[in-house]
């Protein structure tokens, strides 16, 4: 496994890390920034219960947290990090420093972020239900202390995380632990997701289930990226054509469509074509509140192995007009410029 693919693994770990490992690479951060080691070092099954502790509720144990101190972040992870940033932006000039952050974490970060970004946001939905935009802001600014442990992992693969580097204390937190909190006398640390799906784009994504799931019940649900309630989830097994056009949420009924599939429910709703050319057929659903789906039925001109011709259905502007149009669109075309020489 190269170095990279060793990261990729490690931003995308589930279940429990070895803590005794965590913990020493907690001290050892502390040490590598010039700081006293923490007094005591709290674990949290999740961001979630981690923020609730820093909010003043008590630990699993019963114990309440001790006085924490200033939070000492930027010491021990932003200082380092920019440091060794300017140390190879230095030996490799402007343009080779892009090169290898390209090379390195530039991919694994952009994965990364969105996950990092709606962890966030569940955890102030989960903590400020209703409007309070100074609740909120409080736990915003509480969720901007952490360290992101292993989702620190695309930074990392960048840098030199060695026996000698002052990022080795960081870099052994993210190989076995999530998000932590370090401050003067305490580090909160939460242990990695017990389960994380995505689909091939890297999205939060599951039909069935939590997408991203945590020991103490913390979960994020999720369909192709977008969050969707969980109780929603529930009733996709049994969707039917009224269930989707009663749906008054334009975003969930996306996703019931997509799960249902364009072409069932196109049948099953007893649409009508509005458009037949030797390209296709054009098929158009009016959705109240939203736009229309409009889809091109293509036959495959070669057939399978059996003998028959397999149908494909492609999702096209709302605007188009005729099946050519459409067929011509996912080519990148105009109907005019569109002229295949052998259709497949």
């Amino acid at each position: 496994m190269t170095e990279q693919s060793a990261w990729r693994t490690v931003a995308a770990a589930t279940g429990p890390g070895d803590r005794a490992a965590a913990e020493a690479g907690v001290e050892l951060a502390y040490r590598s920034a010039g700081l006293d080691e923490p007094a005591r070092i709290v674990w949290a099954r999740s961001p979630l219960e981690a923020v609730r502790l820093l909010s003043g509720e008590r630990s699993g144990d019963g114990e309440p947290l001790p006085e924490k101190g200033a939070s000492v972040r930027d010491a021990l992870r932003t200082a380092p990090m920019a440091a060794a940033r300017d140390r190879l932006h230095g030996e490799l000039g402007p343009a080779g420093w892009a090169g290898h952050w390209r090379a390195t974490g530039a991919g694994l970060w952009e994965a990364t972020r969105p996950l990092v970004d709606r962890v966030r946001r569940g955890v102030v939905e989960e903590l400020v239900p209703q409007p309070d935009r100074e609740a909120e802001s409080r736990i915003r600014l509480l969720l901007l202390d952490a360290v992101l442990g292993q989702h620190e992992a695309a930074w990392l693969s960048a840098f030199d995380t060695g026996p000698k580097s002052p990022l080795r204390g960081l870099a052994e937190v993210a190989r076995t632990a999530g998000w932590w909190w370090p401050y003067e006398n305490v580090a909160v640390v939460s242990e990695r997701p017990t389960a994380l799906h995505r689909d091939e784009a890297g999205r939060l994504d599951r039909g069935d289930g939590p997408a991203l799931a945590h020991a103490d019940g913390f979960a994020l649900y999720a369909w192709r990226g977008m969050p969707v309630p969980g109780e929603f989830l529930d009733g996709l097994g049994a969707l039917t054509p009224e269930r989707v056009r009663a749906e008054e949420n334009a975003e969930l009924r996306r996703v019931m469509l997509e799960h249902y599939g364009y072409d069932r429910y196109l049948e099953e709703s007893g649409a009508e074509p509005v458009h037949r050319d030797e390209a296709g057929v054009l098929w158009r659903i009016p959705l109240p509140g939203d736009e229309d789906v409009v889809m091109v039925e293509v036959v495959n001109a070669t057939p399978e192995p059996d003998g028959t011709n397999r149908t494909y259905w492609l999702r096209v502007p709302p605007t188009t007009r005729t099946a050519r149009e459409g067929v011509a669109w996912t080519f990148g075309l105009d109907a005019d410029a569109y002229a295949p020489l052998r259709q497949t």
